[in-house]
């Protein structure tokens, strides 16, 4: 059966290659990537990481992603523009956290929510500080805002239909 199986896909191979079928294919005459580097048992995940362009903490189980997230928490917060936006992130993320809490899965890893007072605080200090270094001599312009479009005109307009 695997002789008659055999027979028959080289046959069809054979009938390819006479019709040009696998000429001018891509990467065709250049080297095999990766070819003469030791093998990888994770190359499959890292090539698709890179295609993809998806940061590598995506691999991190989920109580280092937390630990991860509430280390960056300054930086996020840093652009926020009222102090409620940054309650409103510390909320969410501490959500993330409990509900992490109440069923954990991966290693057994400290995590606590975040203070959000302490982040406000030095939400605060950061926003002071960037103002204390804008020189005063200059004149405020104020920029128009953006014009957003407003949110869920897309339903007005699916109940028209």
């Amino acid at each position: 059966m695997t002789e008659a199986w055999d027979a028959a896909v080289e046959a069809q191979i054979r009938g390819a290659v006479q019709r040009g079928e696998f000429d001018n294919l891509p990467g065709m005459g250049k080297p095999i990537p990766g070819k003469g580097t030791p093998y990888d048992e994770s190359w499959w995940i890292k090539s698709f990481l890179e295609r993809e362009a998806l940061p590598s903490d995506l691999l991190l189980p989920t109580p280092l992603q937390l630990r991860r997230r509430i280390e960056q928490v300054p930086d996020e917060v840093r652009d926020l523009p009222t102090e409620q936006s940054v309650r409103d992130f510390v909320g969410q993320l501490n959500a993330q956290i409990v509900a992490w809490l109440r069923n954990p899965e991966g290693p057994r890893v400290v995590v606590r929510p975040v203070n959000a007072d302490e982040v406000v605080r030095g939400w605060r200090a950061e926003r002071d500080r960037r103002e204390a270094h804008t020189p005063a001599t200059e004149p405020a312009t104020v920029a128009a805002p953006a014009r957003r479009p407003r949110r869920g005109w897309w339903l007005r307009w699916r109940r028209r239909g």
